[in-house]
């Protein structure tokens, strides 16, 4: 069957349906935009910002850092980090130095970081140092060989003035963007200053990469437990970056606010990636708070911003809302939820904006789905995305369904990642061929309509959706199991108004540990694992259901609490 054509019909008239990406490597877009604008703002943090030429001569400085730390070609390098300046520069310090980025959430505690040391043999980490102690955590636990031989730590505040930005500061954060974290101490390994990279470092090494070398290793879980890194070549990014400016309207006038995290997929190609290239302004935040956010936007007249729609939702809440002025926006959208119509028709009625949802997942460099900004259609993952050829297949035979059938959602474009990394058994599973192309099952159920607009309908996969966040029940019962009290536990999903979904977990306790209760599994929860995968409600039973084989009975559950 022919590639879907009908939502050409609704297509943008000065966006091109594929594309040609430059067949350069993504830290070239730096360099580029620091000679064309080298006084330009290319970064703003509270009351500070960096130009595109400060930028790269601090990106040039920590390469040649990381090289004379014995960063090689194709090495991976973890960069743990919230949302700060130094996040940016150590991600194109890092590809400028010939290496491979692992971006790794800053949620995770010491017993999953483990794995992102050991997985992608990773010898150097980039993080803050309010992170650092976790990380040394992990790696102190690993065998000797495994662990990391350098750290290089920053901190928030080096990034900007706390006296001069004291009224953008909520209240809340401080006393962590304050605080002046110890150093940690490395087993076996070098611990070094950030702001003594950046600077009285020799030249950065010699380029050596180009469209075809890898670029960036993102981890996603799923329902095996443990995540698996997604091969990103430099042209698998750089296609999503220039797609994304031509589909949101991007110049280099153009402000944009981070505040989706850019260790995730999402912010990585789409807020920073797609700003460095078009040349923009990136006005950061480190975590979110909506009225900085209502700030920001005022104060720096953002003309783009992509987001989690409970941002929106919460912005809107706000009692101060009615200070802050929305009226620079051309472009807002985002996904990993349904916009409420509502919520949507607001932003509509109130500001002419048309929330443009999309839809996509690590392995497809964020977009494969979005909205036509000038027809949209609410709740909708949107229309296949430039250069995509997305169809739905029966999840069991593959066999390709029409309109209105619903079946997997499969995609084959220029983004699509290369495969699992060491998972050829992975790779396996998601990846066919058809009429000459190499398609991505995606596991999510979706259909399209007459007009090829796609919509989801349900998961294949099992996974809990926490606003934006997904959460993989296998990964959490992994760590579960680890509680002394715990003698089973089956993680499903719960209502909830706010998120959407939040975790559950029902648990069978050991009979040696009867005395405990949901506030303390909660709270061993929460030192254990991210925030976003800790259980909101535990509830404790006997038994849990399982089949003749053993099994337990996951999907039994979730339909009783769903019912």
């Amino acid at each position: 069957m022919p590639a879907l054509t009908a939502h050409h019909a609704f297509w943008p008239q000065r966006v091109p349906k594929t594309l040609t990406a430059p067949s350069t490597p993504l830290w070239d877009n730096l360099a580029v935009n620091a000679k064309r604008y080298p006084d330009k703002p290319a970064l703003v943090f509270f009351d500070r910002s960096i130009t595109y030429g400060e930028m790269l001569h601090q990106v040039e400085q920590l390469a040649a850092k990381l090289a004379a730390l014995g960063v090689k070609k194709g090495d991976r390098v973890v960069l743990l980090m919230q949302n700060c300046p130094q996040l940016v520069i150590a991600h194109y310090a890092i590809l400028r130095a010939n290496a491979v980025v692992v971006p790794v959430n800053p949620m995770n505690r010491a017993e999953e970081l483990k794995h992102y040391i050991l997985d992608p043999e990773a010898k150097v980490a980039i993080t803050t140092a309010d992170l650092a102690l976790e990380l040394v955590k992990a790696d102190s636990e690993l065998p000797a060989e495994h662990r990391l031989q350098h750290l290089i730590t920053a901190h928030l505040s080096d990034a900007f003035d706390l006296e001069a930005a004291k009224d953008q500061i909520p209240t809340a954060w401080d006393a962590w963007l304050r605080t002046r974290f110890d150093a940690p101490v490395l087993s076996g390994g070098q611990h070094h200053v950030w702001t003594e990279c950046i600077t009285g470092q020799g030249p950065a090494p010699v380029p050596d990469v180009g469209a075809d070398d890898m670029a960036l290793l993102p981890y996603t879980s799923g329902t095996t437990g443990l995540p698996k890194g997604c091969v990103h070549l430099h042209r698998n990014i750089m296609h999503n970056v220039v797609a994304g400016s031509a589909w949101s309207g991007g110049t280099g006038e153009g402000v944009v606010l981070a505040v989706v995290p850019m260790f995730h997929i999402t912010g990585l190609v789409v807020v920073m990636h797609g700003t460095i290239y078009t040349g923009s302004t990136l006005v950061i935040m480190p975590r979110w708070d909506r009225d900085l956010a209502g700030k920001l936007i005022s104060e720096h007249q953002v003309t783009h911003w992509t987001n989690i729609p409970t941002m929106v939702i919460d912005l809107l809440a706000s009692p101060h809302f009615a200070q802050y002025n929305l009226s620079s926006l051309v472009y807002i959208g985002g996904g990993g939820a349904a916009m409420p119509q509502a919520i949507a028709q607001r932003l509509l009625d109130n500001y002419g904006l048309h929330y443009a949802e999309g839809y996509g997942l690590t392995e497809t460099a964020a977009p494969s789905h979005s909205n036509p900004c000038d027809a949209t259609k609410q709740q909708c993952l949107g229309v296949p995305y430039i250069g995509v050829d997305a169809r739905v297949v029966d999840p069991d035979t593959l066999a390709e369904l029409g309109p209105e059938e619903s079946g997997e959602i499969v995609m084959s474009g220029p983004q699509v990642f290369q495969g699992y990394w060491k998972r050829p058994d992975a790779d396996a599973q998601v990846f066919f061929e058809r009429e000459g192309k190499r398609f991505f099952r995606s596991g999510d159920m979706g259909r399209y309509d007459a007009d090829g607009y796609f919509f989801m309908t349900d998961r294949l996969k099992r996974m809990i959706n926490a606003s934006g966040f997904k959460v993989w029940p296998a990964e959490v019962e992994a760590l579960m199991f680890r509680h002394p009290a715990i003698q089973e536990a089956c993680v499903i999903g719960t209502r909830d108004a706010y998120r959407g979904e939040s975790v559950k977990a029902v648990v069978v306790k050991r009979p040696t540990h009867a005395d405990v209760t949901e506030a303390d599994i909660i709270a061993w929860c929460r030192d254990n694992m991210a925030a976003y995968k800790v259980p909101r409600v535990v509830q404790f039973v006997d038994v849990l259901p399982k089949s003749g084989s053993g099994k337990v009975m996951w999907r039994a559950l979730q339909e009783a609490e769903s019912a």
